[in-house]
C-alpha cells in the first residue's frame, strides 16, 4: 500500500508515508530525524505545557533530537537517554523490558548508575515522539520508580491510535492508526 496522512503539528505541515505494520493494521511514520523545523517547534510548543520538573527522559532513539532541543530552549544542560542496550561506560545498570508498536520484538531499555543518581527524589518528565501503546513510556516509568525517582509527567508530540484517550498524558496532535487499505481507523 501507498499513501500518505497529512499531519500539520506545531506550524509544521508534513506528509507521513503509511506503513503496514501487520496484515490488518498501518501506522503513519512520523520521523523527526533530520527535521530541524520540526523538532524546533515542536520542542517550543511541548515546553509551553510542559509541568515542572527538574529533568527530562526519553527512549531511545526517536526521542533524542527532541529531548535535546527541549533541554537547549529550557536551558537545562543535562537530560537522560534509557538506553537499548548497556554500553561499556555504563555501571550499576537498572534495566527493564519493553514492547513497541513500532519494534518487532521485545527491547530492554536501561540506565546506568550516574544517570540513576540524577533521577533519584528529583521530578522527572518523560519525553517522547509518539505514543500509541504506551510499551516505551510505561518501561521509562519503571526505571523511573526503581531508582527512587517521582514522574512529573508524560508528553509526547503525538498520540496514536488508544493513546488519544488517556488523560495521562500530555500531546500537541493526535495521529490514527489505519486500516490495510489506508484509511483511518
Amino acid at each position: 500500500m501507498n499513501g500518505f496522512y497529512n499531519l500539520t503539528v506545531a506550524g509544521v505541515n508534513r506528509n507521513l508515508p503509511i506503513c503496514p505494520i501487520n496484515d490488518n493494521i498501518s501506522i503513519a511514520a512520523f520521523i523527526i530525524f533530520g527535521d530541524v523545523e520540526l523538532t524546533v517547534n515542536c520542542a517550543a510548543e511541548l515546553l509551553k505545557k510542559a509541568p515542572p520538573h527538574d529533568i527530562m527522559i526519553t527512549a531511545e532513539a526517536k526521542g533524542i533530537p527532541l529531548i535535546h532541543e527541549m533541554a537547549r530552549q529550557s536551558g537545562m544542560n543535562k537530560y537522560i537517554v534509557a538506553r537499548k542496550a548497556p554500553k561499556l561506560y555504563m555501571k550499576d545498570v537498572e534495566t527493564v523490558n519493553v514492547k513497541s508498536i513500532s519494534t518487532a520484538k521485545t527491547q530492554t531499555l536501561c540506565i546506568g548508575g550516574e544517570d540513576a543518581e540524577l533521577i533519584r527524589g528529583r521530578r522527572v518528565l518523560i519525553v517522547d515522539d509518539v505514543i500509541s501503546t504506551g510499551g516505551s513510556v510505561f518501561a521509562v516509568e519503571e526505571l523511573i520508580r526503581q531508582v527512587g525517582g517521582s514522574i512529573a509527567g508524560k508528553m509526547a508530540i503525538l498520540a496514536e491510535g488508544d493513546a488519544i484517550t488517556r488523560d495521562d498524558i500530555i500531546y500537541l496532535e493526535k495521529l490514527p492508526l489505519f486500516d490495510s487499505n489506508g484509511k483511518p481507523l
